[in-house]
């Protein structure tokens, strides 16, 4: 793994609730992948890219649907090898992720009293814990607009009050995930 994309990832990990950095961190995901890439003869660059398209999905940007079908587009293999590189990432990683960051989203709602906006998203997911997760906010300048896609589910669109007279304007947080091309961007190595 180059030092730009530890960097990389760990700019993203930041950007997370704690749960999830502490359930991503809770594995060696980089060397995992990195061990399935070796498996099916990757060579350095295209492990680059798996742990790059492995990090979108951990962090919540692209959807583990399309998983397969970006390490076939982005690396170049076959659709049955992206398959099998996903089924085996699936359940090296994002299983035991999956659990601990339940586990901890769990020990974090015993210590508050969860909103009833939050109990009522809980129980029209399903069963979904991410509903007890805070979203992080987004500084958006003044009198802008913009538009990110999360994963998959839908636009967000964000927008700020216009620039008063003889100032600025005000600068508005705003819950909002970055756009997926923002991100892969900086994976350009």
């Amino acid at each position: 793994m180059t030092d730009k994309l530890k960097q990389i990832i760990k700019e993203e990990l930041s950007k997370l609730p704690k749960e999830a950095q502490e359930a991503i961190n809770s594995l060696d995901w980089s060397s995992i992948i990195e061990e399935i890439g070796k498996k099916y003869l990757l060579n350095e660059s295209e492990i680059n890219h798996l742990q790059a398209e492995t990090l979108t999905v951990l962090i919540g940007l692209t959807s583990m649907d399309l998983y397969a079908t970006h390490i076939e587009n982005e690396i170049g293999t076959t659709k049955d090898d992206a398959e099998k590189i996903a089924a085996e990432a699936t359940e090296k990683i994002f299983k035991p992720t999956s659990d601990v960051y339940i586990e901890n989203i769990k020990k974090s709602g015993k210590d508050k009293n969860s909103k009833p906006k939050q109990t009522i998203d809980f129980i029209l997911s399903g069963g979904d814990y991410s509903a007890f997760v805070e979203e992080r906010e987004t500084q958006v300048p003044s009198g802008s607009l913009s538009a990110g896609s999360g994963n998959g589910t839908g636009n967000h669109l964000a927008f700020s009050t216009p620039p008063q007279k003889g100032g600025e304007g005000n600068n508005t947080k705003i819950p909002m995930k970055p756009k997926m091309t923002d991100i892969k961007s900086k994976f350009t190595i």
